[in-house]
């Protein structure tokens, strides 16, 4: 019955056009604001003679860039970039091809790209570095805060089992690999608060939108889960593509069961020690909501006959192809 319900969304996916990248795109409106936030007062804003120490800075904002397609057909959906990354990660793909924020205002949907707080065009709070090189604080208060090198995240990313191997057949465009490393920040995740402000932030957002579809990778795979726990308010579904976690199976449900939930992962992932384990806690939770009567879905691209993808598939070469599937299932589970 699986089987068969996956082969009816993979027909369902051809049905959605892939728009050629030469159309002229047509946009109601764009621009960009801040969700969430708040004044900090210091005095080891900055260690240069030519700015004050002393002041009042705004941090924890969340950055939010949207477009609107005209005769707009959809609800909006939030893209939620991972790990060491910004907002780029749902532009143009590093090899120069349409990405799924462009894709998906051209099948209808309003978009709303974030960067993470403390990430991008996201404030940081330079307070507690400078603190702790004026000799105020002991170094062991700085926060917590790490780049992924290009080794470390080739295995993360599943380009290969360890650099420089590739998968057979893997899909990421390797010939643009430097354009790719360029997307790559520094993550301040670690020395934030738990849960991040980004998930109270994208509460806030959803309530704003009157009404949002969360899209998260990897690590904020796990925020869309957490901001429903908090509220469950206007959030009209979550997907979360290749998450870094998963709710708990024996944790509270609840807030799971009002709404449909797609759990999307690419392929290699079995050959991946940081992966499986994740995969495997990944399909326990969708297998107890389902049993709790939720709509949950956790989908392998090869089951779907899609191979090759990396943990970036939304970049990989086939992308607008799992775009267009994916749009299909909003389409047939999200009113």
């Amino acid at each position: 019955m699986m089987i068969i319900k996956k082969m009816r969304l993979a027909l369902l996916a051809l049905l959605v056009s892939v728009p050629a990248a030469a159309e002229p795109l047509s946009i109601e409106s764009q621009g960009s604001f801040f969700i969430g936030g708040h004044d900090i007062k210091s005095d080891t804003l900055s260690t240069l003679p030519a700015y004050a120490p002393s002041g009042t800075i705004t941090v924890g904002q969340m950055y939010v860039h949207y477009q609107i397609p005209v005769a707009a057909k959809h609800l909006p959906v939030t893209f939620i970039h991972g790990c060491c990354l910004t907002g780029k990660t749902w532009e143009t793909t590093p090899d120069g091809r349409m990405g799924w924020d462009e894709y998906f205002v051209r099948q209808g949907f309003p978009t709303y790209v974030i960067d993470q707080v403390s990430r991008g065009r996201s404030a940081v709070d330079p307070a507690p570095l400078n603190a702790a090189k004026l000799g105020k604080t002991p170094a062991d208060q700085i926060p917590a805060v790490f780049s992924a090198g290009h080794e470390a995240a080739w295995a993360i990313f599943r380009f290969g089992p360890e650099y420089p191997k590739v998968f057979p057949g893997m899909q990421f465009p390797l010939e643009a690999q430097d354009e790719f490393w360029k997307q790559m920040v520094a993550d301040w995740a670690g020395g934030l608060p738990v849960p991040n402000p980004t998930v109270p932030a994208l509460s806030e957002l959803a309530i704003k939108l009157k009404g949002t579809v969360l899209i998260s990778h990897s690590q904020s795979g796990f925020y869309p889960f957490q901001t429903a726990a908090l509220n469950t308010q206007d959030i009209a579904g979550i997907v979360s593509i290749e998450p870094g976690a998963c709710p708990l199976a024996t944790g509270d449900l609840v807030p799971y069961l009002k709404m449909p939930i797609l759990v999307l992962f690419g392929d290699y992932v079995d050959l991946s020690p940081r992966w499986a384990p994740r995969l495997k806690q990944c399909r326990e939770f969708a297998d107890a909501v389902k049993k709790a009567g939720g709509k949950t879905e956790l989908v392998l691209l090869p089951d779907l006959g899609i191979k090759g993808n990396s943990h970036m598939l939304m970049q990989d070469k086939n992308s607008l192809e799992i775009a267009a599937w994916l749009v299909a299932w909003l389409n047939k589970n999200v009113p």
